[in-house]
């Protein structure tokens, strides 16, 4: 087991990375910010808000090091699944415990790689009103650092029309070390707290691009 899941093609991994990277900027003004806070090696659980399919596939291609995602289901199908697959992302059942696929990640993480988990489920506003699990159990289970990620401007705002080369920000907090206790309580308090850094990261953006003129 390497820093990857196994089936996957590391080189192919890494052409992927380049792809994402300039896959978007024709459409989009994409702006990093934090990049000196990932860590350069060691096992790392990434938290990132969700409003768009845009979003994970900027944070893969703007990342220094490789990146395993969580991927519902349904999208490994055909060619796309063959290739998800073979860049290392992990099929996860959505709205349900799938043990195998923790347990995929969970092998990754203590093999000192990194994996990338929306705890908010399902797109939304992206303002980490609420939060999942599945992170902090990966954190308890691994000893991972999490390492907080605010997304904005992938979204166009209601009542606004479609904008030409929006811009969108990717804010890359510093590292965080979440101590998990045992039990549902300890795992409900550090999917709080975790929840209240993306939250907290999300409003800092939100403030800096309202100072800038920019919507979220």
């Amino acid at each position: 087991m390497t820093e990857l899941p196994e089936g996957a093609w590391p080189r192919f991994h890494d052409f992927c990375r380049k792809v994402a990277d300039w896959l978007y900027r024709p459409t989009y003004r994409l702006r990093v910010t934090g990049l000196s806070n990932v860590p350069a090696a060691g096992p790392v659980v990434l938290v990132a808000n969700h409003s768009s399919l845009v979003e994970p596939q900027m944070i893969f291609g703007a990342l220094p090091r490789r990146a395993v995602f969580l991927v519902k289901r349904e999208l490994f199908r055909g060619v796309v699944g063959w290739l998800l697959h073979r860049m290392g992302q992990i099929s996860v059942r959505r709205n349900e415990p799938d043990r195998a696929a923790l347990s995929t990640a969970v092998r990754v993480l203590r093999a000192g790689g990194l994996v990338a988990v929306f705890p908010e489920g399902s797109r939304g506003r992206g303002d980490m009103a609420t939060a999942h699990g599945g992170a902090a159990w990966l954190v308890r289970a691994s000893g991972a650092r999490v390492l907080p990620v605010a997304c904005r401007g992938t979204l166009r705002p209601p009542g606004v029309r479609r904008r030409f080369r929006p811009v969108v920000d990717l804010a890359i907090g510093k590292p965080l070390d979440l101590d998990v206790a045992r039990g549902r309580a300890g795992l409900d308090e550090a999917t709080e707290r975790l929840r209240k850094t993306l939250a907290e990261l999300v409003r800092e953006l939100d403030e800096r691009r309202a100072e800038s003129g920019i919507e979220k």
